[in-house]
């Protein structure tokens, strides 16, 4: 009586008909960083958030630390930012008159701790070049200087407010320029942009000798009355995380901005408005805009 072939173990290296039936129950490995980093080098991810989540991985494994994650998410999305969202704007600019005399020139300069500043003509509209103030040094200590700063002017490199930074960025590098005058839809100066401000939506902040150091209090100081001194260039993004507001920062950079925006003109000390659950009270404004104002907190 021939034997049961069922119960002959298999040859090496072959599988009976069941286990090549049955599913594989083990679960799938995790794929390390390295074999994720390794796809997005030869094809993966297909796209940029696939990107930024792996660089995230990695960060969340303890391969990078994060500074060199913030830093590789600024490069990543540098090139989704233009000269507008980072410009210094028309009325926080320095300028210097081309017909002012070298020692008050030379005072502004040392005022306002700046190294380079855009020179007009009659009116701040025309920009006729850029001044260094190590050219404007040259020019006060020299004995047979220039008559006049035009002598010393760098030619202005104009940009329109649409352009993308990482375009920016590779220009400032090739034309060794470090300071762009911004132009808006109609020929007017709409701001002006530096290489610092690319580079600090890489790097972060940059500070330098002349920065302050950073004053909590300085943008929002409470008071003895229970009220508020806000400084009217707060961004609306740190007005409502102070006080857990949910105003729109869309359309207004700043809480000034919105406030003009919600009186419909410039506001003059004095004048009040309430939103929502906040009383504004102008503290001080110019001719030209609105500086503080005084912050009351109702209860919502």
């Amino acid at each position: 009586m021939p034997e049961d072939d069922s119960t002959k173990p298999a040859p090496d290296g072959a599988s009976t008909a069941a286990e090549k039936s049955a599913p594989d129950k083990r679960p799938e490995k995790r794929r390390t960083w390295l074999e994720r980093l390794s796809s997005a080098i030869s094809g993966e991810p297909d796209n940029q958030e696939d990107l930024l989540e792996l660089l995230r991985d990695v960060h969340a494994d303890g391969v990078i630390d994060g500074d060199t994650l913030r830093m590789m998410e600024g490069t990543l999305t540098v090139s989704e930012l233009t000269v507008n969202d980072v410009m210094v704007p028309r009325a926080q600019m320095v300028v210097l008159p081309v017909d002012g005399k070298f020692v008050a020139l030379a005072q502004q300069v040392v005022e306002s701790g700046h190294s380079r500043f855009p020179v007009h003509g009659e009116d701040k509209d025309e920009i006729l070049g850029i001044l260094l103030a190590k050219d404007l040094l040259r020019g006060v200590v020299a004995d047979n200087g220039p008559g006049s700063i035009r002598e010393l002017l760098r030619p202005a490199v104009l940009v329109p407010e649409s352009k993308r930074l990482d375009i920016l960025l590779r220009e400032f590098r090739q034309s060794r320029n470090h300071m762009a005058i911004v132009i808006d839809e109609y020929g007017g100066v709409a701001g002006l942009v530096t290489i610092e401000d690319v580079l600090e939506q890489i790097v972060g902040k940059i500070d330098d000798e002349h920065d302050d150091a950073e004053d909590p209090n300085a943008l929002i100081a409470a008071q003895a009355d229970g009220q508020y001194l806000v400084d009217a260039l707060t961004p609306i993004a740190d007005f409502n995380t102070r006080f857990g507001a949910d105003f729109d920062d869309d359309e207004y950079d700043t809480i000034g901005g919105l406030i003009t925006a919600a009186i419909g003109h410039l506001p003059e000390a004095g004048e009040e408005l309430t939103l929502g659950r906040f009383g504004f009270r102008v503290a001080r404004a110019d001719a030209r805009r609105l500086h503080t104002l005084h912050v009351s907190v109702h209860a919502g």
